[in-house]
């Protein structure tokens, strides 16, 4: 599967996984995200599983791996905001007419979202940004 293979359809082991990547700062073995996993669970999990599913997110593109002696050590090949990213546009995908699923959209989503996708709105336009109401905190700067 190509760069968003997989992106939509993540187990609940894949996604376990993912997010012990995420929060790592650095590609871990097997072994460690073995444990990391085995650390908050009732049932410890085997070598052999956490390996075959590393393996197949490596597949799906979502992780990379690097040789390190007879072992691979791993990590995400794309923050997690990044992959969050890729769900939501290929959710957007799906749809033959997109103008109804983004009307909904932003209609759904909470205010200080909203007024935080206007302001990247403006941003990417060149606009002038909206004028946000109380409680309006500003996404990081790029």
């Amino acid at each position: 599967m190509g760069e968003n293979g997989g992106v939509n359809s993540l187990g609940s082991l894949e996604r376990a996984i993912m997010e012990v990547l995420w929060d790592s700062t650095h590609p871990l073995l097997v072994r460690e995200v073995q444990g990391a996993l085995n650390a908050n669970a009732g049932k410890p999990l085997a070598y052999t599983t956490v390996q075959t599913v590393a393996e197949r997110l490596v597949r799906k593109g979502l992780l990379s791996r690097t040789a390190e002696r007879k072992a691979f050590r791993y990590s995400a090949r794309r923050s997690r905001d990044e992959h969050v990213t890729a769900v939501m546009l290929a959710a957007l995908e799906e749809s033959h007419d997109r103008a109804p699923v983004l009307s909904c959209f932003a209609q759904s989503v909470d205010l200080d979202d909203a007024l935080r996708l206007l302001e990247e709105l403006a941003r990417r336009t060149g606009e002038q940004p909206h004028v946000p109401g109380p409680g309006w905190i500003p996404p990081p700067s790029s």
